[in-house]
């Protein structure tokens, strides 16, 4: 008589080689997994960034682009920018709104740390009518490493840069945004 199934050594010896190759996979998917997000959260962002910019110009009206809650890696608003204000001023009307899945920390230098102004020429302008130019990082879950660079120069122009790097606002975010869930953690136990 033949037999049509397998044994349950045969079994067992099959699931504990996929156990094995699952455990050996699983780190390279992570990273993999990761490396999708940040290419789609720079993606986004370098498209709202251009988007802001060609309201600026085609609305003849300044426009910004800034991060929701001050945190880019929440995503971003385009506002028009009719009282000088930005952010500040609610009546300026919201014109596209992005909502990211805060996977990707994003971090920026001082100048593009929470928004970008478009002037209506499309200059990228800071309040003080100073131009605005700056980097935001795309950072590493678990390390302070830049791992891609959205880079806004002085004309208006947006790039992304890929270059792998140890990056000192990685870290800061890190300590911040830890150090916000420790305070909202010891709010919530009072």
């Amino acid at each position: 008589m033949h037999q049509h199934g397998f044994s349950l050594i045969e079994l067992l010896m099959g699931l504990a080689i996929a156990g094995i190759v699952l455990l050996l996979v699983s780190p390279a998917f992570a990273a993999l997994t990761q490396a999708n997000y940040r290419e789609a959260a720079a993606q986004s962002l370098i498209s709202g960034i251009r988007h802001a910019r060609t309201i600026a110009l085609t609305h003849n009206q300044n426009t910004v682009i800034y991060a929701i809650n001050g945190d880019w890696a929440q995503g971003w608003r385009i506002i028009l920018d009719l009282s000088g204000r930005g952010p500040q001023d609610s009546s300026n009307p919201l014109l596209v709104e992005h909502a990211n899945g805060d996977r990707v920390p994003i971090v920026g230098n001082w100048s593009v740390r929470s928004f970008v102004r478009f002037s209506h020429l499309g200059q990228p302008l800071m309040p003080g009518r100073a131009f605005q130019a700056g980097t935001l990082h795309l950072c590493a879950a678990r390390e302070p490493v830049s791992h891609l660079q959205v880079v806004l120069a002085p004309s208006g122009r947006v790039r992304l840069d890929n270059r792998k790097a140890e990056q000192a606002l990685c870290a800061e975010e890190k300590r911040l945004k830890a150090a916000t869930s420790r305070a909202a953690l010891s709010a919530s136990r009072t």
